[in-house]
């Protein structure tokens, strides 16, 4: 039995190590340069684990969602 959410340890634990990761998925996903991208939000889900990180980029915006016990990049949605 694995433990909850609550009781795992979290590789993405505050907004400061959030932010960077969703960035660079931008970067990857849409291919513009760091410069272009500015965090417009930052929501932490307590309920899922997740964090949302709200990034606008060369007049087009996109919620990144982490995984912040795995790590990683789960959802990228251009709105």
């Amino acid at each position: 039995m694995s433990p909850g959410i609550g009781l795992m340890k979290r590789r993405v634990p505050t907004e400061k190590e959030a932010i960077p990761l969703a960035v660079s998925g931008i970067i990857k996903k849409y291919s513009v340069s760091a410069e272009h991208v500015k965090t417009l939000e930052t929501k932490y889900d307590e309920d899922s684990g997740d964090w949302y990180v709200a990034l606008g980029f060369i007049e087009k915006k996109a919620i990144v969602k982490i995984d912040s016990v795995q790590g990683t990049i789960t959802e990228i949605n251009e709105i």
